[in-house]
């Protein structure tokens, strides 16, 4: 579950902006506040990866606020939701690292849709050991792939639930396919067959080996770093 924050001093935006991010699987809104004061003390309070942050705030601007979110708060991830389109506050923005600026008031399909992002950016992330320079242009140009909605998991692997962001079917497909490959094959060979990226293949084939039925062993070709092949077990 990501626990998110809204830092928003419009009740009546603040309570659409929950009301998107409690309608979305794997978010909860834990906590809102409608000044900085209250922003700095909620972030004392509450445990939160991801906050929705205004620019203007009554009691200072939300882009001053991030040298200390980022001092203080690192593991905390930032979503400017503002009215500003002020260049400059929208270069220390993304100095800071924000994950996305949204300018408001916009599509608020444009908000869940950058959500969605994030979600299938933190779950593809916590899911692989390493990234290539491939996987990483890929987070990078925004084209993360994105989960459709659905309900809680409805599918179950052996006795347990299914992780968000593993579906059943591609699951079957991808041990399938590895139990008739005895010579292994990697993320990228998988993703072909699949029809998907490298970074989607891979996060099947690690789940493989987290319920061990799959390994993974470094090869080493004639230059380069050694390839990551994945093999049944």
């Amino acid at each position: 579950m990501i626990r998110t924050a809204i830092a928003e001093d419009d009740f009546r935006i603040a309570q659409i902006h929950q009301e998107i991010i409690d309608g979305l699987e794997g978010f909860k809104c834990t906590a809102k506040a409608a000044s900085a004061a209250e922003l700095l003390e909620l972030l004392r309070a509450h445990p939160i990866k991801l906050l929705l942050l205004d620019v203007y705030m009554p009691d200072s601007m939300g882009v001053d606020l991030l040298h200390t979110i980022r001092g203080e708060y690192p593991d905390v991830d930032v979503i400017i939701v503002s009215a500003s389109t002020n260049a400059e506050h929208i270069k220390k923005a993304f100095r800071y690292g924000v994950f996305d600026y949204i300018i408001k008031p916009g599509s608020l399909d444009r908000l869940k849709e950058t959500l969605q992002k994030y979600e299938a950016f933190h779950q593809n992330v916590s899911t692989v050991p390493d990234m290539s320079q491939e996987d990483i242009d890929e987070w990078y140009s925004g084209t993360v792939p994105v989960q459709a909605d659905s309900p809680s998991p409805a599918y179950i692997y052996g006795e347990e639930p299914l992780p968000k962001g593993i579906d059943a079917l591609t699951l079957r497909t991808v041990q399938e396919r590895l139990q008739d490959m005895p010579e292994g094959t990697t993320a990228e060979e998988m993703g072909r067959h699949l029809g998907a990226s490298r970074t989607t293949a891979r996060r099947y084939l690690e789940f493989l080996i987290s319920v061990d039925k799959g390994e993974a062993k470094p090869i080493y070709g004639i230059v380069g770093r050694p390839e990551r092949r994945y093999f049944s077990r």
